[in-house]
């Protein structure tokens, strides 16, 4: 599977880059930058722009408040049960996946909304700031890291809950990677419920949802409109609409099955 969006590998950024990733993981409370940053460094300017833009609503707790708002109310699917004798790392990857992509979804969506001249209603009150996971991650996978059985079921997993289009691959199953015998269990889980449309009606349900919240959050940006526009808001809206708006009701789905409370 080729990524439709290019990005720079953390490992390979220098300079400014470098800098803007160290102050995203900071910043955002994440061990790693997510995709759609490493794909925004690819655009001459996009990354420093979209960066600035979005930064002082993480530092006022907006899209944590946001996400704490949403979790009352977001539609879980049930799956069979995924508890199970797993490595340590497994909950720490579901963890972290779960603070950082609903975070994300808020302030990227925020983002996009903005872009699109969608912000609507009165700017948000600051608020407290949800604690991000202190876990360490095993190595981001890629093809070559895994045996050919593993990357595919890494590409099958992908599928549920998107349509072809081509697919971003979430960077989730990549961590997740290194326990293919869970991966297995987490595809036997959510088939049926990809097979019966409860998986996709919960996504969409609550990618609505989110997607109004942010047109909320979009009130507090400040920012003068970028030169690439038109390919910042392409990129981003890709990941909130797809990657991101999807793996946010798959992740906390999976935690669910393992025990966690909604």
């Amino acid at each position: 599977m080729n990524d439709p969006f290019p990005a720079i590998a953390e490992a390979a950024a220098t300079g400014e880059t470098a800098d803007l990733f160290a102050d995203i993981r900071t910043t955002v409370g994440v061990r790693v930058v997510n995709l759609v940053w490493r794909h925004l460094a690819t655009l001459d300017g996009a990354l420093p722009w979209a960066w600035a833009a979005v930064k002082p609503l993480y530092l006022d707790g907006l899209p944590d408040q946001a996400a704490w708002r949403f979790r009352e109310t977001m539609e879980v699917p049930k799956l069979a049960s995924l508890a199970g004798n797993d490595p340590a790392s497994v909950d720490a990857v579901l963890a972290s996946y779960d603070h950082s992509n609903t975070i994300n979804l808020f302030a990227l969506g925020a983002l996009v909304a903005w872009l699109r001249g969608e912000a609507a209603g009165p700017a948000p009150s600051r608020g407290a700031r949800l604690p991000a996971p202190d876990v360490t991650l095993p190595p981001l996978a890629s093809e070559p890291d895994v045996s050919p059985e593993t990357w595919a079921l890494v590409q099958r997993l992908n599928r549920f809950g998107d349509r072809p289009q081509p697919l971003i691959l979430a960077s989730m199953y990549r961590h997740l990677a290194h326990a293919p015998a869970f991966l297995q269990r987490v595809e036997g889980a959510l088939a049926p419920a990809h097979a019966d449309g409860a998986l996709e009606r919960a996504i969409t349900t609550n990618r609505a949802a989110a997607h109004e919240a942010a047109k909320h959050l979009a009130k507090a940006i400040s920012a003068q409109p970028p030169a690439l526009a038109g390919k910042i808001e392409a990129g981003v809206s890709g990941f909130v609409d797809h990657a991101i708006g999807k793996m946010v009701t798959i992740c906390r789905a999976i935690r669910v099955a393992r025990g966690a409370a909604l």
